[in-house]
């Protein structure tokens, strides 16, 4: 198997401002506090889609953003929730965090779906903060940031299509002309010693993995070479492509070719061949007689064999094959994915808030810290007393007194220092 990996950026909406808004209405000489909340922002989520095989998508779009909520305002008119962004990608794809190399999500069932980064909280309006004391709060909260996370998706490629024959058939060859794998090509047998895995793809929304499998040698269903190292290659493959080559130029007989290869197929595991099989009979550009050719399709079109002419070499009958083999694998149900073995890491979020000393000075940073600071008019006497009452709320108070802080001690939050009072 091969690992189809991409890096991207994802940003959750951020969430709306709440109002800063008072009642006006003729005759009425007080109306009160009336702004509204902001509205929450978008999530990013991924979805597993059954149709998708591959994460060739994702390398040409890199960053995925959900909407913003907007902000609330007068009359306790709330804002408008922003919408989720649903990003989709193949059934077994995993999605790790960069930073902490762990795996947050293992989607592996079509449907499946996961919030990878969660939108802002929208901020509350100035209604929310009148109390019998506070009647006229000058001051709301903003919204809060969408989260923003760099991760890697991770898709494990299992081969759609095998192709299987004889060494130096033009298996390599063929998957370098229909995919970008560049496996080694010479004209040697045996040039190919491990699979080479390719993503072939027929439109942006359209594709398959085909895998090279090194050439099989009679005995190979009993171990002969590597014969149980490829054939195992080939047992979770959903179809195969049986490169004959028809050219005669090494003597070769290609229906007998066909017949030894199938023959080593149902001796290793009867399953493999019943799979699927269409037939390329390869290197017909090097056919000079054509008898060959003519006594091979004939065979074939008895046994029920589809056969495309094709040459690798030159490109002839490849893209007929290739948009042959693709509708018949949308016919051929996929295998149920195994999750991964490693554990899903539920602790990947950030921690809310840290304190560390710089010199005398306590220092307090994170997240929450700095939309705190944000939401604060610090010009206005209740606003700071809501900003005071809410650092104790959080434990932030507490946190810092199992630090060793002393009243006096300066406590800095990123911009803003005040002395420690109890």
């Amino acid at each position: 198997m091969l690992t189809d990996t991409a890096k991207i950026t994802i940003e959750a909406g951020s969430g709306g401002n709440g109002a800063v808004s008072f009642h006006r209405e003729k005759y009425v000489a007080a109306g009160g506090p009336d702004g509204g909340d902001g509205g929450d922002g978008g999530n990013v989520v991924f979805v597993a889609d059954k149709t998708l095989s591959t994460l060739a998508d994702f390398r040409y779009k890199k960053k995925y953003k959900a909407e913003s909520g907007t902000g609330g305002a007068g009359a306790r008119r709330n804002g408008k929730r922003g919408s989720d962004i649903i990003v989709k990608v193949p059934c077994g794809t995993i999605i790790r965090n960069i930073n902490s190399g762990r795996v947050i999500a293992d989607l592996t069932k079509d449907g499946e779906s996961f919030i990878a980064a969660k939108g802002g909280r929208g901020g509350w309006g100035n209604s929310h903060f009148a109390t019998p004391t506070r009647q006229v709060p000058k001051f709301a909260k903003p919204g809060l940031k969408g989260e923003v996370k760099e991760i890697q998706l991770e898709l494990k490629l299992i081969a759609d299509v095998g192709l299987i024959g004889f060494p130096n058939v033009g298996k390599s060859t063929l998957l370098s002309v229909i995919s970008a794998a560049r496996p080694k090509i010479a004209n040697y047998h045996f040039t190919t010693l491990e699979p080479n895995l390719g993503v072939v793809v027929i439109s942006p929304e359209q594709s398959f993995v085909a895998a090279d499998i090194p050439g099989l040698i009679e005995g190979a269903s009993e171990g002969v070479g590597l014969g149980h190292d490829f054939l195992r290659h080939i047992e979770r493959t959903r179809m195969l492509i049986h490169v004959v080559d028809v050219s005669g130029i090494e003597g070769r007989n290609p229906i007998e070719d066909f017949d030894k290869i199938n023959e080593e197929l149902e001796k290793y595991n009867p399953v493999l061949a019943s799979k699927k099989q269409v037939v390329a009979a390869n290197k017909t550009d090097l056919n000079t007689g054509g008898e060959l050719l003519t006594a091979f399709k004939k065979e074939m079109a008895e046994r029920g064999y589809t056969v495309f002419e094709i040459s690798a070499a030159t490109g002839k009958g490849v893209k007929e094959l290739i948009g042959y083999t693709y509708n018949e694998l949308l016919t051929i149900p996929k295998e149920e994915i195994t999750q991964v073995t490693e554990d899903i890491d539920e602790t990947y979020e950030d921690e809310p808030f840290k304190i560390y000393k710089d010199g005398d000075t306590y220092c307090v940073e994170g997240g929450y810290i700095s939309y705190l600071i944000d939401s604060t008019n610090f010009g206005d006497y209740e606003s700071v007393s809501h900003f005071q009452d809410a650092l104790r709320k959080k434990g932030i108070i507490e946190a810092l007194e199992k630090e060793g802080i002393k009243e006096g001690d300066i406590v800095r939050l990123y911009d803003i220092e005040f002395e420690f009072v109890y």
